[in-house]
């Protein structure tokens, strides 16, 4: 029902037309950014300073709530313009460029986010305008602006308010500088073809020569993983697992330990007990003992899991250490880790890695994906042809309603790797699905960046299952940022909890698990046969392989996180080596520095690792109580899923969220039998 129109904040019906407009451009030069970067900044703080200098009768929902939600719209888009491309830009002058620029537009956030004046006359309105005249979402937007100004101290004295705003400033910077080291790392190793023994041919093809002959392996995904999974080296795996792990150890251990020392500063100065207190205030755990909890838990029911698995490596390591004639020390080596856990697929599930990967040519997944995700979310994607992009790997894709042919979104996709490019597989938001200021709806843009393995002169791109999964996760944020529908950017796409953020795009990483989706995104690159029964079977059954050992990693990194971010003068290195050893029984490689690797750190993600595991309670929860009984790819179910999940965005709570599509409150069952342990009164999984 429509409120009655003498609501402040009255918009247009949510399903105006959205004007088709990609507000986005990569034209611009490093001068360019430079301009637009001093341009944005003053145009912002006109609208600041105006807000803030209202005479106090004044004061009203537009001249307050709306401007400065109008001018967040066109400051995100403008933002995103000029720092996204240290991301992605093939020309180091430019990403140089746009690093610059987000150093100074993260100070500048960090300015206007400290403005007394402004906040002021933000809780004059609350205090001054009737609630029930505002919509829901106003209203919510209203109470978060508070919030967040409470949480940079701006209901404190000025001398702290300064101290805050000066270590704020620090942060940005150094958060900056951390994932820039990792980006623009070029560190590789030199080997001859015999130190790669157990690699595949079109492997060794790809790679680059020496002026000596020798092979070059780098440090970046798609080299380090399938080296670690496959060469029979045991020196070559020890050698790239402790340079891999040594990456920027010295410039980053030091920016570490600052981050984590100005976090603890700046949270003490608010009145809260550890720097994990303050930013779990805003989540869905609340507090630093809950997350404690739930990890002291969850170890200890997978230890068991964790100690079978390591016995049955350690046998494995045994009978080839005599195979091979090398000398066996009982234990398990960080490089030995994901090889023999490779090695565990592929004998007991009967998985070989590298014939299924031949099923996996990168156009066939791509059309697969997209295939499924239309269907199950009722959209229509179509590539446009000569779109304006940042490389020539780039592709643009428009997104449409399927029932209304309207339009909602586009996504870009930039899926290999390049030298500079960001390192990871992630998904960048750059145009947020919201309320433009005339009312009208602006469509939402992301991009989706990975580093797959790319295409050699003899075959095609051909993807690792779990790249495939990955493909399915990232794209499922992808969906999230296009499918949202809030009035407000603060609340657009995957602006929910952060221990929420995963969940949507977990949940449809199930999908790669399940026969018919599998059948639908896979065909041999050569044959154009479908991946044989019995394989398909023993690659379903194979998803629990190792999940003790794997999840016991990611209790490893979420405890490190917790730690840093709740004891006093914590050492990173330290405290890596030690819950490796405790937690998981595989020491951390003597010399490395892991932590200085991790990018979550300095990435948004501090104090909230645990995030990962936390949301794939409600993931799987989502997927088991409904797709699993209605039907993996029952469109009805889908479309529950974007309407309850996907379409709020952050403008309610993921609790609400959840209740509304499974019609109860979350349950950890289906989570715990998914990692291969009973739960009374339950079944154990299906394998």
């Amino acid at each position: 029902m429509k409120p009655p129109a003498a609501c402040a904040g009255e918009v247009l019906d949510v399903a105006s037309p959205c004007p088709m407009v990609n507000y986005l451009r990569w034209d611009l030069s490093a001068q360019q950014i430079e301009e637009l970067t001093r341009e944005l900044m003053e145009k912002t703080k006109r609208v600041y300073d105006q807000v803030g200098t209202q005479e106090f009768e004044d004061v009203s929902y537009e001249s307050t709530l709306k401007a400065l939600a109008d001018v967040e719209v066109s400051y995100t888009v403008q933002r995103n313009i000029l720092d996204f491309p240290q991301h992605v830009s093939p020309s180091k002058e430019i990403r140089t460029a746009s690093t610059e620029a987000d150093r100074k537009l993260s100070e500048f956030d960090v300015e206007m986010s400290m403005r007394q004046d402004v906040y002021q006359r933000i809780v004059w309105l609350q205090e001054k305008v009737e609630k029930d005249t505002l919509r829901p979402e106003a209203a919510r937007y209203l109470e978060r602006l508070i919030k967040l100004s409470r949480r940079n101290g701006l209901h404190l004295p000025e001398e702290t308010q300064q101290k805050i705003k000066n270590i704020k400033k620090k942060l940005s910077l150094l958060c900056i500088d951390f994932n820039k080291n990792l980006n623009e790392d070029t560190t590789f190793l030199p080997f001859t073809r015999e130190e790669l023994g157990g690699l595949p041919e079109d492997f060794l093809n790809s790679l680059e020569k020496t002026e000596d002959d020798k092979l070059k392996v780098t440090l970046k995904y798609p080299h380090y993983f399938p080296l670690l999974k496959k060469c029979y080296v045991p020196e070559t795996r020890r050698k790239v697992e402790e340079a891999f792990n040594c990456r920027c150890k010295a410039e980053n251990c030091a920016i570490l330990k600052e981050l984590v020392a100005l976090r603890a500063q700046k949270s003490s100065l608010l009145g809260f007990s550890t720097h994990a207190d303050y930013v779990l205030e805003m989540n869905m755990a609340k507090t630093s003992q809950v997350v404690a909890t739930f990890l002291d838990e969850l170890a200890q029911k997978l230890k068991p899991l964790g100690e079978q698995e390591r016995a049955a490596i350690l046998e494995l390591k045994k009978a080839e250490c005599e195979r091979r004639g090398l000398p066996y020390d009982a234990r398990i080596n960080a490089w030995d880790m994901r090889y023999y856990m490779n090695q565990v697929e592929e004998m007991r599930y009967s998985v070989d890695q590298n014939l299924l990967k031949e099923y996996f040519p990168m156009q066939v997944v791509t059309q697969g994906l997209l295939a499924i995700y239309q269907e199950l979310l009722g959209l229509t994607f179509d590539r446009e042809e000569g779109a304006t992009v940042w490389h020539k790997d780039v592709t643009l894709y428009t997104v449409r309603d399927s029932a209304s042919g309207q339009v909602i979104g586009k996504f870009y996709l930039d899926l290999y790797p390049r030298e500079g490019k960001y390192g990871h597989a992630a998904c960048f938001g750059l145009q947020p699905g919201c309320l433009r200021p005339d009312g009208s709806r602006q469509i939402s843009i992301a991009a989706m960046v990975a580093n797959f393995t790319k295409p050699t002169l003899d075959a095609p791109a051909l993807l690792q299952h779990d790249e495939v999964e990955t493909y399915f996760h990232e794209f499922g944020h992808v969906m999230h940022q296009l499918c949202s529908q809030a009035e407000f950017a603060m609340f657009s796409g995957t602006h929910v909890e952060r221990d929420f953020v995963e969940a949507p795009s977990q949940m449809l990483e199930n999908w790669v698990w399940e026969r018919e989706p599998l059948l639908r995104m896979s065909r041999h690159y050569r044959t154009g046969d479908a991946v044989p029964p019995g394989l398909l079977d023993k690659l379903i059954q194979s998803r629990q392989a190792n999940t003790g050992l794997f999840n016991l990693r990611q209790i490893v990194l979420a405890k490190v996180d917790q730690a840093l971010h709740t004891q006093m003068g914590a050492d990173p290195a330290e405290e890596y080596a030690r819950l490796c050893q405790e937690i998981l029984g595989v020491p951390a490689t003597p010399g490395t520095n892991m932590p200085a690797t991790f990018g979550h750190l300095a990435g948004g993600y501090d104090a909230q690792y645990y995030g990962y595991l936390w949301s794939e309670v409600y993931s799987m929860d989502m997927f088991h109580t409904r797709f699993k009984r209605e039907g993996v790819l029952n469109s009805k179910v889908g479309m529950d899923y974007r309407s309850c999940i996907l379409r709020p965005g952050g403008s309610q709570d993921a609790s609400a969220m959840l209740k509304c599509f499974l019609g109860r409150e979350p349950r950890q069952d289906a989570f715990l039998l998914s990692k291969g342990l009973l739960v009374e009164g339950s079944e154990p999984p299906a394998c």
